[in-house]
C-alpha cells in the first residue's frame, strides 16, 4: 500500500492527493450511477476534478483565493466544493474521509498505480506471465495426449494379455 499525502507538501503531494481523490471518487458505486448518463458525465467528471483539485490544494494549506486561481473558479465555487454544498464536494469530503479511514485502500492502491505508472507495469508483467501459462499448458496438452496414447495401448496390450490367458484357460 502506497502513502497518501493526506496533508500534501508540494506540488508533486498535491496532484498525487488530488489524483487518488478524483479516482477514488470516481469509482465509488453512487458516482458511477451517476455519471452513466452521457448527458451528466462531463459536467460531473469536471466538478470532481476541480473538487478534488479544491480539497487537495486546502490540505496542503492554500487559501480559496489562491486554489480559485489556480484551478481558474470563481472564489465562490471554490467554497461551495470545499464546504460540501456541491453533490461533487460532498463526494470528494466523504471519499478523503474514507481514505483516512482506510476503508477503500484497494481503489487508492489502483489509483497510486495508475499515478505512478506502476499499473501499466503491472500489465505488461501480467501478459508475460499469461503467454507463459498458455505456452505451458499447449505443451501440458501435448503430453497429456501423449500419455493418453501411450495408456490406450497398455489397455490394448492388456485386453489381449487377457485375450490370450482366457483361451488358455478354454484349452
Amino acid at each position: 500500500m502506497m502513502d497518501i499525502p493526506l496533508t500534501p507538501m508540494g506540488r508533486q503531494e498535491i496532484h498525487q492527493l488530488e489524483t487518488i481523490l478524483l479516482f477514488s471518487t470516481l469509482f465509488r458505486p453512487e458516482v458511477m450511477e451517476i455519471i452513466k448518463d452521457p448527458k451528466e458525465r462531463l459536467t460531473w467528471v469536471d466538478s470532481l476534478a476541480v473538487a478534488s483539485g479544491a480539497l487537495a490544494r486546502e490540505k496542503a494549506g492554500m487559501t480559496v483565493s489562491q486554489i480559485a486561481e489556480e484551478l481558474g473558479r470563481t472564489e465562490q465555487t471554490i467554497r461551495k466544493h470545499l464546504k460540501g454544498e456541491t453533490k461533487a464536494g460532498k463526494f470528494v469530503r466523504e471519499t478523503y474521509q474514507l481514505i483516512k479511514d482506510g476503508k477503500i485502500d484497494e481503489i487508492v492502491c489502483i489509483a497510486g498505480m495508475v499515478e505512478s505508472g506502476e499499473l501499466e507495469s503491472k500489465y505488461k508483467e501480467l501478459l508475460d506471465e499469461n503467454s507463459k501459462l498458455k505456452s505451458e499448458i499447449e505443451t501440458l496438452k501435448k503430453e497429456n495426449e501423449e500419455l493418453k496414447s501411450k495408456y490406450d495401448k497398455v489397455i490394448n496390450v492388456l485386453k489381449n494379455i487377457r485375450r490370450e490367458i482366457d483361451n488358455l484357460e478354454d484349452i
